[in-house]
């Protein structure tokens, strides 16, 4: 795999499912982390103590990526204050509102979109300077295979992940001159929380769709999060890299 060593990350929303796995992923490769979670302190009191037992630095931070530019920020300097520098921003922390159009009220479309939209948007802009300053920086935004094909039943999830896509390519072009690369990652069907309680129907479709025939793991997701926040990802950047087992080939 890819050396992280000496690097330091922060991974929103890293207490459970996509980002603990990449959280522990970083860890494995050298990385220390920030954990930022929004509510479950014990699941990312667990994440931060597997990471300390592989050897490397972690911390947990509490706060909620919704929460705008101030909430953000704290995020960002609490990762530095500890770590003196973050090499790596994951913004990974999302929920879901599912609803049809005609039935979606404004709470379940402003929720999704401050999280998922809002949250990596300040985030990014919190971790801009710093990354500026050292001329070099990973930022890699969880999309997914929604915002790049839509969803019945998920407008307003699949609009934020569509902006977080037009989102990554901005940053990119707008922090490529200072060493800063900016890429989306945007899964399909993964077995976590979110996904186990999918119908049977669903699950079926999403298979059906799927080239490669079945669901795939956070494990999967993780990898490629540790290929982009690499060094060897250094030319590489305003990218949107599908793990999706081919459901989007050729979109």
């Amino acid at each position: 795999m890819f050396d992280l060593s000496g690097k330091a990350a922060l991974v929103t929303g890293g207490s459970r499912g996509l980002g603990r796995a990449i959280s522990m992923a970083f860890a494995q490769q050298g990385a220390d982390v920030a954990v930022n979670y929004r509510g479950n302190a014990s699941a990312a009191d667990e994440v931060v103590a597997a990471i300390r037992e592989l050897g490397h630095e972690a911390i947990s931070i509490q706060g909620d990526t919704a929460g705008g530019r101030e909430a953000c920020e704290a995020i960002v300097k609490a990762a530095i204050d500890q770590f003196g520098k973050v090499d790596i921003l994951v913004n990974n922390a999302g929920i879901t509102r599912d609803n049809l159009l005609m039935r979606m009220d404004e709470a379940e479309w402003d929720d999704v979109i401050a999280t998922n939209l809002s949250g990596p948007f300040w985030m990014c802009r919190a971790i801009a300077r710093p990354m500026l300053k050292a001329k070099s920086g990973r930022i890699i935004n969880m999309s997914s295979v929604a915002g790049r094909m839509g969803n019945a039943g998920q407008v307003n999830y699949a609009s934020a992940k569509a902006g977080l896509i037009g989102l990554t390519k901005t940053v990119a072009r707008e922090l490529a001159s200072r060493g800063i690369t900016a890429n989306a990652i945007a899964p399909g069907l993964i077995q976590t929380e979110l996904t186990a309680d999918l119908p049977d129907a669903a699950r079926q479709f999403v298979l059906d769709s799927t080239p490669l025939g079945y669901i795939g793991s956070v494990e999967d997701v993780a990898a490629a999060a540790v290929y982009l926040a690499s060094d060897e990802a250094r030319y590489v950047t305003g990218q949107v890299l599908g793990i999706d087992g081919g459901m989007m080939m050729g979109g």
